[in-house]
């Protein structure tokens, strides 16, 4: 069934590659007017351009305030209203208790939570007096499990996971129609995670699609979850922690 969002104003950050190039691909197709977000002014340039004026590329820091409002400044006045929110920017850094610095720590905290916390509000403070809309926010399963090799990472999708409940929280009691939710996957096939397969082996070996008992799946299956939680049908989904991590929690990770 397509149009799923037809007509919505959808802002992706880290729109330009990975889970966010494919939300952004989905969501255009599905009907929304897109605007997304990236550092990567070339790659976020050269998708915009293949859209031919569907989508609208704006270079962003998540992290920043500043650029948080001059992002939300855009589509206002381009669309003058925002429906769905998919905070999506962040890094992924290995590294155990032991391994791991305090750098480490803080450019994780920096960018995967302070840029949603920063999202979160931008989002509300728009949404709340147009009619509600969707926010979701790009967790990790290593937010809700005990990832021992990734402790300042993990730290920091656990923190996403938190705000979510607490802004679903609040939208519902304030009365907004403003929804939250997080999505949780493991081990996506996408740049930021390539250096994690043996070099020279091709990756559809690691893939679901290869052996069910694989964890790893495609930016595809992630954007499907971000779309269900942005359409009205899940107009009831609200402060979720929506695992995408073809059942590796179950069996313990």
């Amino acid at each position: 069934m397509a149009g799923r969002i037809e007509g919505k104003v959808a802002l992706v950050t880290g729109g330009a590659s990975g889970v966010g190039r494919a939300a952004v691909e989905l969501f255009v197709g599905e009907g929304a007017r897109v605007v997304f977000t990236d550092l990567d002014v070339a790659g976020g340039e050269s998708l915009a351009s293949a859209f031919g004026g569907r989508a609208l590329f704006i270079r962003q820091d998540a992290a920043s305030a500043a650029d948080w409002d001059a992002a939300m400044a855009a589509v206002r006045e381009r669309f003058g209203r925002l429906d769905i929110l998919v905070n999506n920017a962040g890094i992924l850094l290995k590294g155990s208790i032991e391994d791991a610095t305090l750098d480490d720590w803080q450019r994780l905290m920096r960018v995967n939570a302070d840029s949603v916390f920063l999202g979160c509000k931008a989002g509300v403070a728009m949404m709340k007096d147009g009619g509600g809309g969707s926010i979701i926010n790009m967790s990790s399963i290593a937010g809700i499990a005990a990832k021992d090799d990734y402790a300042a990472y993990g730290a920091s999708k656990a923190a996403i996971a938190g705000l979510t409940r607490a802004v679903a929280a609040h939208c519902r009691r304030a009365k907004y129609r403003i929804r939250c939710n997080s999505i949780h996957p493991d081990g996506i096939m996408t740049p930021m995670t390539a250096g994690s397969y043996p070099q020279g082996v091709d990756p559809a070996r690691f893939t679901i699609d290869a052996d069910p008992m694989n964890r790893a799946c495609l930016p595809a299956d992630v954007a499907a979850a971000i779309l269900f939680l942005a359409e009205d049908g899940s107009r009831a989904v609200n402060g979720i922690e929506l695992r995408v991590d073809s059942g590796q929690f179950v069996m313990g990770i």
